[in-house]
């Protein structure tokens, strides 16, 4: 059975800071492109960033030099450190597990991340 478990959300205040961890089981972590995707009330989910398993990372515009995302392969687990939030950051903060070569694509259940003063 696959297991995304998000941590790490919560409330923050604008400029600050919040580190969320995404931790896998059921999947072969290393093969996987790890990413991070948010959806803000009334808006389609989106892309935050990715993290193949060797290669670049990739970010969308709205958090790059903000936001950091690595992977630790030996615990199964991926990271996204948010800084200097904006309250435009507020979201469900989802994990996503992907193989393309396998047509796999997996979720977690999600984490809140609110900014506000």
């Amino acid at each position: 059975q696959v297991r995304l478990v998000e941590s790490g959300g919560g409330l923050a205040q604008p400029g600050g800071s919040l580190r969320l961890s995404c931790a896998a089981s059921g999947i072969i972590f290393s093969r996987n492109t790890m990413g991070w995707y948010r959806q803000a009330p009334g808006k389609q989910r989106e892309l935050v960033a990715t993290i193949p398993s060797s290669g670049s990372t990739n970010y969308a515009d709205s958090v790059k030099g903000r936001f950091t995302i690595s992977r630790d392969n030996a615990k199964n687990t991926v990271f996204l450190q948010l800084n200097n939030l904006r309250p435009e950051d507020t979201a469900v903060y989802y994990c996503n597990a992907n193989r393309w070569d396998l047509g796999t694509d997996y979720w977690g259940q999600g984490t809140q991340v609110t900014v506000s003063s």
